[in-house]
């Protein structure tokens, strides 16, 4: 297991290990130097979400990147989605993300970005955090040779107008009421203009940052705020976003809400339609519901599953010829648009959707049953591997034995928060809801007293 990088970037709570000035200084001094090669002066490009920790990280980092010899451009509070963008927009070597998604305003973290707008191999962060471990000096330039600092202008309106292509040429949203959670995040600002420049009737919501109040009860892991709203004020529908804006959960006009198995299996049909879904596959995680692929199979949609991370998604997409993917946590992935997630783009092909086929949401209702799913997190020592716990892993392989064909045991670490995520899945609520907690008291019984400490608070 890697010490700094999990699945999504570094995340930690910020001014703590691995978030700290310091490290992130030199993060970006290590980065620039495997960029550079020694060849020439990179450029990057920052960008952040709306966390008071922010504007600290942002610094260290863009220091730390100058002090190698970058050039960089400080893009200000955009979504993830749209550094990624940008990145190979501005064709700059490198952009960087300041953000912990959908995590605790305390929390912080750093994705990278290729030229190309990917995120980077696993191979090159194994570098980068070789780099980071080893603690050896880089060569620093002096005089003239040293790098440059200056804010972007104008980083939201070329994103815009690349939403609004992915959207389609003389489509309009006039007519419809959409309700709006940006989470007191990223896209604050850039979604209720996207909305309205195309036509829609917005009402926004949760659009106050205030440095500490980002996904605070809100956004796309409280889908109940938007959908009271959408009921309240008789919205046709409503999007809720994650902090940083890579993702989307979506309720219709009746309140039923919409997760990321939900519209990619909505998605996947419309294209599969119209022939538009190449291999007739779509890519998730071992997260996504047994239903959603019992659903999928029944269109001859072939589902490919990955371990849990938007980036392992992306590469299946790449290696099978894919063009959609996603996550059920509403991250999803259209490939002929995007080269990463993101919640805009996700809501807008929704919206396309609707507009070709001329019907709303509610009558779009997928057929597909769920098989009850329970999700249970046990704080424990980061980089603590499930696998070297014996006990635990003869507790997996009783539940595993007792569900049979009829379910399925998830046992993996967080890579995002210190924890130890337990998914069980099958038919009857009960059995499943007694895995979980027996799988749960296993982690619980080998704990350190610090762990438990940690859980009880």
């Amino acid at each position: 297991m890697r010490k700094y990088f999990g699945t999504d970037g570094l995340r930690g709570t910020a001014n703590l290990s691995p978030m700290t000035p310091e490290l992130i200084s030199r993060l970006g001094e290590a980065a620039v130097h495997l960029l550079a090669n020694g060849e020439k002066t990179p450029r990057l490009l920052i960008g952040r979400d709306t966390r008071r920790s922010g504007d600290m990280i942002e610094a260290a980092l863009a220091s730390g990147a100058a002090a190698r010899g970058a050039e960089v451009f400080i893009a200000g509070i955009i979504p993830t989605p749209g550094v990624a963008y940008l990145t190979r927009h501005l064709q700059v070597d490198l952009g960087a993300v300041i953000s912990a998604s959908h995590n605790i305003f305390s929390d912080n973290g750093v994705k990278l970005f290729s030229h190309s707008g990917f995120k980077f191999p696993d191979a090159w962060e194994e570098n980068l955090e070789e780099l980071l471990e080893n603690g050896e000096l880089l060569p620093r330039p002096t005089g003239p040779q040293i790098g440059t600092i200056r804010p972007l202008e104008d980083a939201e309106t070329p994103y815009l107008n690349h939403l609004k292509d992915t959207f389609g040429a003389g489509r309009t949203l006039k007519g419809l009421k959409i309700c709006l959670d940006a989470a007191h995040g990223a896209v604050g600002r850039v979604a209720p203009r996207l909305f309205e420049e195309l036509g829609a009737q917005v009402s926004l919501c949760n659009a106050s940052p205030d440095g500490t109040n980002i996904n605070d009860h809100c956004g796309s892991l409280f889908p109940d705020f938007i959908q009271s709203r959408v009921l309240i004020e008789g919205a046709d529908l409503g999007f809720t976003f994650d902090g940083d804006g890579d993702r989307v959960i979506t309720v219709d006009h009746q309140g039923e809400i919409w997760d990321g198995d939900c519209l990619l299996a909505l998605c996947a049909r419309f294209l599969a339609e119209r022939g538009e879904l190449p291999g007739k596959k779509v890519v998730a995680t071992v997260m996504s519901n047994m239903g959603f692929e019992v659903y999928l199979q029944s269109l001859g949609i072939e589902l490919l599953r990955t371990q849990v991370g938007d980036r392992y998604v992306l590469e299946e997409m790449q290696r099978t010829g894919a063009l959609l993917g996603g996550e059920q946590s509403g991250h999803m992935i259209f490939l002929n648009h995007t080269t990463t997630g993101d919640g805009l783009v996700t809501a807008l092909q929704l919206l396309k959707v609707l507009a070709e086929t001329g019907r709303s949401l509610t009558d779009l209702r997928i057929p597909m049953e769920r098989y009850p799913q329970v999700l249970v997190n046990v704080p424990t020592s980061r980089g603590r591997d499930p696998e070297q716990i014996p006990s635990l892993q003869k507790a997996i392989q009783w539940a595993r034995h007792t569900l049979g064909k009829q379910g399925r045991v998830l046992v993996r670490p967080s890579g995002t928060e210190p924890m130890i995520r337990i998914m069980v899945e099958g038919q009857e609520q009960d059995l499943i809801n007694r895995l979980a907690q027996e799988l749960a008291q296993c982690v619980r019984d080998t704990q350190s007293p610090e762990d438990l400490e940690k859980e009880a608070s």
